[in-house]
């Protein structure tokens, strides 16, 4: 079976009239074909003085801890994203009362939008995503066996602004790029 290539359809890599980038234009009618970032959504889901941490069952990272978070779907707000990833990944509705952080992820194409919620109880029941998921307080947390940098900043971030109504939104920690 031989591969084929974007130009076997009739694409090819050019600098479309105005942009400053190589896309695949489509050489028949001229329609460009955008590769855009993709968007995490996800929360720092508390229970009391409990934070919600599940144990990924999917690569990249399995088996280390992460917060409920995934890709957006289509035609999603990103508030719905969080909440259907906490569903999906620790069986639980979560109550978002803030946007916490944007964090940009550059290296490999993208933003993450982590809300600050809580939980309704402690019952909790792992999806096919999450190798468990777990109530942890602030000093049980397993900081080493966290999934992705991004985690510790959200974690980080949470701590900070604890028990307060309004804060503004945080962003990469400085000297932070995401280049993970």
């Amino acid at each position: 079976m031989s591969i084929q290539r974007p130009s076997d359809f009739g694409f090819n890599h050019q600098i479309p009239e105005g942009d400053d980038k190589p896309r695949l234009v489509c050489g028949d009618c001229g329609w460009i074909h955008y590769v855009n970032p993709k968007i995490v959504v996800g929360a720092v889901c508390s229970y009391g003085d409990r934070i919600l941490l599940c144990r990924r069952a999917i690569e990249p990272r399995r088996g280390f801890w992460t917060l409920p978070a995934g890709f957006m779907e289509e035609r999603e707000t990103t508030e719905a994203g969080a909440r259907r990833e906490a569903m999906e990944e620790a069986g639980v509705t979560i109550e978002i009362d803030a946007l916490l952080a944007v964090y940009n992820i550059a290296r490999i194409s993208q933003v993450q939008i982590m809300y600050r919620a809580t939980l309704p109880g402690p019952e909790l029941a792992p999806g096919p995503e999450s190798l468990e998921a777990n109530l942890f307080l602030w000093d049980e947390i397993p900081w080493q066996d966290l999934a992705f940098p991004s985690v510790q900043w959200a974690l980080l971030h949470w701590r900070e602004v604890q028990g307060q109504h309004s804060f503004a939104t945080f962003g990469n920690p400085a000297g932070e790029t995401g280049a993970y």
